[in-house]
């Protein structure tokens, strides 16, 4: 299709964490160019708003080379961001604002997030304690405004000119289970241990948002002497099968997705040409 990549992968942004996020490789990002892959500090405060203003940016601009963008990666709500928007119009009074910060500070993030359970279910669903600032978010979105946050995202229509599709695809739930068993374990005899320690020698806070990902916070905990080399590899395959059935419940929401049956790698291929062929027709 001679364009570029778009990642919306939410992890892959980041330097040093290569391993355990499965970037593509130097050849791969050598033969084309990968935007949001491996050009942002650790310490960076990248979130989906950034991302959808900077990637509608790289997308108006490749339109306008008569190329076609390709959006690759399974953050659900980086690529709702590209093709539907992300709502976050509502300002609220710094008072609310500020207030929560201080019962974070005297309570913590598991206050914070029992709150948002309490009152809003559903965007509590879609998070965890330490992902702290979206906990903020809602709690301060719905104080001000009596509504939970996820229903002014489903009203929120933003005007888009472009057409998109979208292809997934399907793995039986064994062998993806087994693909992901067999990926953490190459993960390991890759170095992510040896990745994990070199990122901490430089002095990078563990609590980092960036490092709240699956692989390396298993990884930080057996090097703080937590828990033994085999449990983290066996946490590290449960968090991510975990995680794969959570972004599979957040994908079949979709209606707009079609998925293409795979039960090997082999058959990439051939799937790649159907794909590339729908985009053209």
């Amino acid at each position: 299709l001679k364009t570029e990549i778009i990642s919306a992968d939410s992890r892959q942004v980041f330097k040093h964490i290569n391993i355990g996020t499965a970037k593509p490789s130097s050849s791969e990002l050598g033969k084309i160019k990968h935007h949001f892959v491996d050009c942002l500090d650790l310490n960076y405060d990248f979130n989906v708003s950034k991302f959808e203003e900077e990637a509608l940016t790289i997308i108006d601009k490749l339109i306008s080379q008569k190329k076609i963008p390709i959006i690759v990666g399974g953050s659900g709500l980086y690529i709702k961001a590209i093709i539907d928007g992300i709502f976050n119009n509502v300002d609220v009074e710094p008072e609310i604002r500020n207030n929560l910060l201080e019962e974070r500070t005297k309570y913590g993030n598991d206050h914070l997030f029992e709150k948002l359970r309490q009152i809003d279910p559903v965007s509590a669903e879609k998070l965890l304690p330490q992902n702290w600032k979206r906990v903020l978010r809602a709690l301060e979105v719905f104080y001000f405004t009596g509504k939970p946050i996820w229903r002014h995202q489903d009203e929120y229509v933003r005007n888009n000119e472009n057409e998109y599709y979208q292809f997934g695809l399907l793995w039986p739930r064994s062998l993806l289970y087994e693909n992901i068993n067999l990926r953490v374990e190459k993960m390991i005899t890759d170095g992510l241990v040896k990745e994990t320690k070199e990122i901490l020698i430089k002095n990078y806070d563990r609590k980092l948002n960036s490092l709240n990902t699956v692989g390396y916070k298993e990884i930080i905990e057996y090097l703080d002497g937590k828990i033994s080399l085999e449990k983290t590899i066996e946490l590290i395959k449960r968090n991510t099968r975990h995680y794969a059935k959570r972004q599979m419940t957040w994908f079949n929401k979709d209606k707009r997705i079609n998925w293409m049956p795979i039960s090997s790698i082999d058959e990439l291929g051939k799937i790649s040409k159907i794909i590339i062929e729908k985009i053209k027709n």
